[in-house]
């Protein structure tokens, strides 16, 4: 399948907005959004563990897979970014993104 060029907005904490335009790849969006509805059948299937009293041993290496599946799921939107969005925008001399790119990066590792 071939790759969708988007127009993109970003708004800004002062209320400004920017917009450029990226590509990206139908199959990586596909993926993504595959593996987010596997993780959410995931924690449906904990909560029903939790409501059914399940042993709270069980219940945290779940969890602890579910974690493990959002972190794999945030690698491949964070390589996307950086092969398409980012070098799309340094290449249209916008580097507010970078830096928008930073700061998020700097919320996810908390």
């Amino acid at each position: 399948m071939a790759n969708t060029v988007s127009p993109h907005t970003h708004t800004h904490a002062d209320g400004t907005t920017h917009s450029h335009t990226h590509t990206h790849s139908h199959e990586n969006k596909k993926a993504v959004l595959n593996r987010m509805s596997r993780i959410i059948g995931h924690m449906q299937s904990v909560k029903n563990m939790v409501e059914d009293d399940r042993d709270c041993s069980d219940v945290l290496i779940q969890l602890s897979a579910i974690n493990s599946a959002v972190q794999s799921v945030s690698r491949v939107i964070l390589k996307e970014h950086l092969s398409t969005c980012i070098i799309d925008a340094v290449k249209e001399g916008d580097y507010e993104s970078v830096e928008e790119l930073n700061n998020a990066i700097d919320k996810f590792m908390r």
